[in-house]
């Protein structure tokens, strides 16, 4: 390389150092004497009347005012400096103070424009910046040019923090109350502090998806009034090393210019996950920046007035480091809802619906356990669009009876064409599911019958329990259930001498129940023994050095325990239905004629053996009645076919 090669190379560098001692020296000329204060001692010095004047200016991008000024004894270039809440709070105590000691305030949106060394000191930077941009873009040329903020942290002020309240968080009154400590807290922290009570530096929100987590965090921090971040847990986590870390640090020294504030960090076990369990090193970028993130929770350094709110459905593979208390002092578990609060969540996605007057959100919630907050949300979404596809102006119970069944099968497969014997097949098949469920005393309930294909089954029944109970079972209704999942199979060995492939899902949830009765429950002769562990194999570690807790001798007894349960409950099947070939074979061939069997219309079968069919005349009736309704005739809902005719023909007419 020749000389002047050389010398061209590295002219950019020359420059750089030149700017940067012309920097240093022009900050040296200026010889200005800054005081840096807290924000407190700002406001003992503001009680005391000893500030003269100040300047306070906005920035946005920190969320902060800067404020200079000048105290009493203070020499001409000696100036305090200080950072406070970018907040109206903040400028109302500011005038409180200038009503009482009459200091002087002036509000500047920019730097001072008549100081030329201010000017140029502030510009030089700019200039810096420039020239190291353009030599990182001629070095990396071609390479990602944002690599320069790769340890910028992703955390982002959420914009619509403020207006998300409790009472826009339909049920979860428990959890509210958990949490409500951290708003008092964040209003008033000088309450606690009196007491020397600390409040938790981190909630841990545990539970399935779809339950209200991040929505009760935004709560949180509407309810609060403070700044709230927001950040998912794999954005800390890049391809190169030391980036993770870094986001984590700068994360929170961009909380600490807004304290107090809220971090709420979503499904933090992509960063959380527990040290040391996978197959390879402790020195992997995820571990350190989990590390970076327990330091700045609790470590040397102190982050008073910053909470951390993080949610997770994984529990279970976080590091018990990030579970101590100082770092996630407390767990709230946000349940899937009752059905006291699902009709709570069906009211407050049901506002800006419009629904027919046959539409019971009530009965709804009864029909829906086991739903989460997004499920339901999703239901009546469907219902919608449903509604709009079939050009009604009203969301009827059809449209949600259908809005079910795709949220739990998918859509229905009605251009398939299905044969007689595959129909009869299909029919016999749930016939028998449906007579075990009505005949069993611990069984749950049958709801609906259909033969209408949806996803990969040809046809389902749904059974839902008769009352909503907590997450216990007994061991009669474990056989209950395992009979019921057996009833598709015998019916076919029984009404159609022949079996078929349909019954493959009911076995595998019959022998998963049996299989967890007989090592997780302690219901069978083997006696009150956990043998298997179902949250075994979380990591892949553990999946090459599992453990068994048990002998070769123990696993042949358990596979002998579980067969003799699904034994005894396939005997108790074909009782049940070899007593009741009348009530099979009716439900088989109404199921045949209709496709789709109502409880309603399942109890009117059993009792009389046949269905009235009112579904026209009261969908007639049903049709004139939101016709009614939409004219605004009073008194609609008492009146008959006859009259609801003669009075929306009136109220046309006018």
């Amino acid at each position: 390389m020749s000389r002047k090669s050389k010398t061209k190379q590295f002219a950019p560098y020359l420059v750089l150092i030149i700017l940067m001692a012309a920097v240093f020296v022009m900050v040296s000329i200026g010889d200005r004497k800054i005081n840096n204060i807290t924000y407190d001692q700002f406001l003992d010095k503001l009680s005391s009347n000893e500030v003269t004047e100040i300047t306070t200016m906005e920035k946005e991008s920190y969320g902060i005012y800067s404020i200079n000024g000048k105290l009493k004894g203070y020499s001409k270039n000696e100036y305090f400096k200080v950072d406070a809440q970018l907040s109206e709070k903040t400028i109302e105590t500011l005038e409180t103070y200038q009503a009482k000691n009459e200091f002087i305030w002036k509000v500047k949106k920019n730097p001072d424009g008549n100081n030329a060394l201010f000017i140029i000191v502030q510009m030089l930077p700019i200039g810096i910046a420039g020239i190291i941009a353009f030599i990182m873009i001629n070095k990396l040329s071609g390479s990602n040019k944002s690599s320069m903020d790769f340890g910028r942290s992703k955390a982002r002020l959420s914009e619509d923090g403020g207006k998300v309240r409790f009472k826009d968080v339909a049920g979860l009154e428990e959890e509210k109350e958990e949490v409500a400590e951290l708003i008092d807290f964040l209003k008033n922290p000088k309450k606690f502090q009196k007491l020397g009570a600390r409040i938790p530096k981190g909630v841990l929100l545990v539970g399935p998806p779809g339950t209200g987590k991040t929505l009760l965090a935004k709560a949180v921090a509407g309810e609060a009034n403070v700044p709230f971040y927001y950040i998912s847990g794999s954005d800390f986590v890049e391809l190169f090393v030391g980036v993770g870390a870094s986001r984590v640090r700068d994360m929170f020294k961009q909380a600490k210019h807004t304290a107090p504030c809220l971090i709420f960090i979503d499904e933090i076990d992509a960063v959380g996950r527990q040290r040391g369990t996978g197959l390879g090193g402790g020195h992997d970028e995820r571990e350190q920046t989990l590390n970076q993130l327990l330091t700045e929770m609790d470590g040397f350094g102190a982050n008073e007035g910053i909470i951390i709110i993080a949610a997770t459905n994984r529990p279970d593979v976080l590091d018990p480091a990030l579970l101590r208390p100082g770092r996630f002092d407390r767990q709230v578990t946000v349940s899937l809802p009752d059905q006291k609060e699902r009709l709570a969540i069906l009211k407050v996605h049901a506002k800006d619906k419009t629904f027919a007057s046959s539409v019971n959100l009530e009965n709804l919630s009864k029909r829906t356990p086991g739903f989460s907050g997004a499920d339901l949300e999703n239901l009546l979404n469907e219902a919608a669009l449903l509604t709009v596809r079939s050009n009604k102006t009203q969301i009827t119970m059809t449209e949600i009876d259908e809005a079910t069944d795709r949220v739990l099968m998918g859509p229905a497969k009605k251009t398939r064409k299905i044969t007689d014997k595959e129909k009869r097949l299909v029919a016999i098949h749930e016939s028998g599911h449906a007579v075990v469920g009505l005949k069993l005393e611990d069984a749950n309930d049958v709801h609906k019958i259909t033969i209408i294909p949806r996803g990969q089954a040809g046809g389902y029944t749904m059974m839902l329990p008769s009352e909503e109970k907590m997450a216990v079972t007994t061991k009669k209704e474990l056989i209950a259930q395992i009979t019921g999942l057996l009833g598709g199979r015998v019916a076919e060995e029984l009404f159609l001498g022949e079996t078929t492939t349909g019954a493959s899902d009911d076995f595998k949830k019959a022998t998963k129940i049996a299989r967890a009765m007989v090592t997780e429950f302690g219901m069978s002769d083997l006696g009150p023994i956990q043998l298997e562990d179902r949250n075994e194999g979380v990591f892949l570690g553990r999946d090459y050095n599992k453990s068994k807790n048990f002998s070769d001798a123990v696993a042949l007894e358990i596979d002998q325990e579980v067969r003799k349960i699904i034994n005894d409950c396939y005997k108790e099947t074909t009782t049940i239905l070899k007593e009741n070939k009348k009530l099979v074979n009716l439900i088989a061939d109404t199921l045949i004629e209709r496709e789709t069997i109502t409880k309603e219309e399942i109890e009117e079968l059993v009792s009389t053996g046949k269905i009235v069919d009112k579904g026209e005349d009261n969908a007639e009736l049903q049709s004139l009645k939101d016709k009614a309704k939409e004219l605004g005739v009073k008194g609609y809902t008492k009146m008959n076919q006859e009259e609801l005719e003669e009075a929306i023909k009136n109220s046309t007419e006018k």
